[in-house]
């Protein structure tokens, strides 16, 4: 059988408890089809790209099926008129990766990584600059000089240009 990969979207107003129940739904309704979960994954609440249905947020679930193609249009007809789910992405793929989904393994990254907790630091101070950061206040772009230089400024002299029918 074929292997898949979906991902869920569900609807921000419901709790975890019911988001997870969605992930048990849609599993029991490729194993009613002749499919088996490989694996499931809840990513928890994420915020969108842009909103769907006037949501900012949604539930994310991930699953790892193996399954008929019937049982995965089924599971994704169910799914889209199930008024709790927002979006559903299958991908059929040639295997399925070991362990767990990038998705999981960026939240695992995520505690501190290699910075550590920076519990020598009191409050408000930071550490040394290095030689390469600007000091000045400058944030580079577009520079303006002093017109008592002589030298104007980047977009021409005032007195060059030509008046404006509004200016009169």
């Amino acid at each position: 059988m074929p292997l898949y990969e979906h991902v869920l979207i569900a609807r921000q107003d419901l709790s975890n408890a019911q988001a997870e129940g969605l992930i048990e739904h849609f599993s029991t309704v490729l194993a009613d089809n002749g499919g088996t979960v490989k694996e499931s994954e809840y990513w928890g609440v994420r915020t969108l790209a842009y909103k769907i249905n006037k949501n900012r947020k949604g539930h994310y679930a991930f699953l790892r099926s193996d399954a008929p193609s019937a049982a995965v249009q089924e599971m994704e007809r169910l799914a889209r008129l199930h008024d709790d789910v927002m979006r559903v992405l299958t991908v059929r793929v040639d295997e399925h990766a070991e362990g767990p989904s990038v998705q999981m393994q960026r939240r695992d990254d995520r505690d501190r990584g290699d910075r550590g907790d920076r519990g020598d630091r009191r409050d408000g101070e930071r550490g040394e600059r290095r030689d390469g950061d600007r000091r000045d206040g400058d944030r580079g772009g577009e520079r303006r000089f002093d017109r008592a230089e002589g030298r104007g400024d980047d977009r021409g002299d005032r007195e060059q240009r030509a008046p404006r029918a509004d200016r009169f």
